[in-house]
């Protein structure tokens, strides 16, 4: 019981977190990129600030301990649904944790630390497009990893 209930938070959370990231993909980011550069960039930087302190920070990482959690549980007792959990958290957990703090980090902090008075023209454009490519990966990862959980509960 105790284990579904965990599958069950972990599908949820990773759902969540797939639908943030595609909100940036959909929408968000093409948004910011039809505004001048200053001005995308200042959006970014303030929306990467605020969501430091939000209460998505205990989703993005409470879904990747949980995930871990779950994994190593199938590791140790095995089941016919240990395959299905293993591969919803090594999903989760390289497929968006790892590309998060490899590549959509770095890239956030570059546009933080870019003095807002030079032209970020070329910044801002290879921002977008990095940034916005690795957010698609990070989306279907979640998602991929929410239908993985789900298939477990259901094996």
């Amino acid at each position: 019981m105790l284990l579904t209930i965990a599958i069950v938070i972990a599908a949820l959370g990773s759902g969540l977190i797939a639908g943030l990231f595609f909100a940036f993909s959909a929408f968000v980011m093409k948004a910011l990129a039809l505004r001048p550069p200053a001005e995308g960039m200042a959006a970014m930087v303030s929306i990467n600030r605020v969501i430091l302190r939000s209460l998505f920070m205990p989703v993005f990482f409470g879904t990747a301990l949980l995930s871990a959690a779950i994994a190593i549980y199938a590791l140790v007792v095995r089941a016919p649904a240990s395959p299905w959990l293993i591969v919803a958290a090594l999903v989760y957990l390289l497929a968006n944790i790892v590309v998060t703090m490899v590549w959509n980090v770095p890239l956030n902090n570059a546009i933080d630390r870019a003095d807002p008075a030079a032209d970020n023209s070329a910044l801002w454009a290879r921002y977008v497009d990095r940034w916005t490519w690795w957010n698609h990966v990070r989306t279907l990862a979640c998602l991929v990893a929410s239908g993985l959980f789900i298939g477990a509960l259901i094996d």
